[in-house]
């Protein structure tokens, strides 16, 4: 018996709200929680969301995960700061509640690991996680 189910609109727009992910805290033994969701980077390119100037690098970045170019990119400041700018981009896709900018508007800034965490999020799901815990 076959049991595959279409999704319904209803399930599909609710599915694509996002998820309730946990980042890296600021303090030792504190938790945060948040709301991402996986944006398309494709969209985000054909939206203009992510700036020309920023494609190499965003291309890079996706290609080879964000560990692998900071490591390299730490040697070039010109480089970290395009490749911070993309993944701020990312963020600002990413979150759902609270929204990327409500947590600028506060003046919080979010740590590298929590960043990083974001984009790994947006990258691989809620397992790829598990290295920044």
């Amino acid at each position: 018996m076959d049991e595959r189910k279409i999704v319904s609109i209803a399930e599909l727009k609710e599915l694509s709200g996002g998820e309730i992910v946990e980042l890296p805290s600021y303090n030792e033994g504190q938790v945060i929680y948040v709301k991402l969701r996986r944006p398309s980077l494709l969209q985000m390119v054909k939206a203009g969301k992510i700036p020309n100037e920023l494609l190499a690098d965003a291309n890079i970045l996706f290609a080879n995960g964000a560990n692998g170019v900071v490591n390299k990119a730490i040697k070039d400041e010109d480089t970290l700061v395009r490749l911070l700018d993309v993944v701020e981009c990312i963020c600002e896709e990413s979150f759902v509640e609270p929204t990327y900018k409500e947590i600028k508007d506060a003046g919080i800034t979010l740590t590298d690991s929590q960043l990083l965490a974001v984009f790994a999020y947006t990258q691989n799901g809620v397992e790829s996680l598990k290295n920044f815990r």
